[in-house]
C-alpha cells in the first residue's frame, strides 16, 4: 500500500490554475506539507495544514496557492492559481514530521507541473 499518491499535475499556460491532489492510505495524518522541487534545486515546502485546518504558506505562493483538506477522504488539495513559470516543479505531498520507513524519508512520485510562459 502506497501511503501518498499525488495527481493533477499537468501543463498548463502562465496565469492557468491546477488542482493538485494528496491522497493518503493506510493511515490519518494531523499536518500535511506540499513540496516542489525544481530542476537543478532542492526541494522545498511550500504550503502547510494542520488538523485543525490552520495554514502556512511560502511567500512566493502566497497569495496564489491555496492548500486544504477533506478529512473524510484523507485526501489534501492544492489550489494553485496566477501560476508563473517558475512555479515549474514536481510537486510533492508529505507529513510533518515525514513518513519514514526503513528510518529514510519516504516522497511518493509527485506530480509534474509545467507552466508555459
Amino acid at each position: 500500500q502506497v501511503p501518498l499518491v499525488e495527481s493533477g499535475g499537468g501543463l498548463v499556460q502562465a496565469g492557468g490554475s491546477l488542482r493538485l491532489s494528496c491522497a493518503a492510505s493506510g493511515f490519518r495524518f494531523d499536518v500535511m506539507q506540499w513540496y516542489r522541487q525544481a530542476p537543478g534545486k532542492q526541494r522545498e515546502p511550500i504550503a502547510t495544514i494542520t488538523s485543525g485546518g490552520s495554514t502556512n504558506y511560502a511567500d512566493s505562493v502566497k497569495g496564489r496557492f491555496t492548500i486544504s483538506r477533506d478529512n473524510a477522504k484523507n485526501t489534501v488539495y492544492l489550489q494553485m492559481n496566477s501560476l508563473k513559470p517558475e512555479d515549474t516543479a514536481v510537486y510533492y505531498c508529505n507529513t510533518n514530521p515525514p513518513i519514514r520507513i526503513n528510518l529514510n524519508v519516504y516522497w511518493g512520485q509527485g506530480t509534474q507541473v509545467t507552466v508555459s510562459s
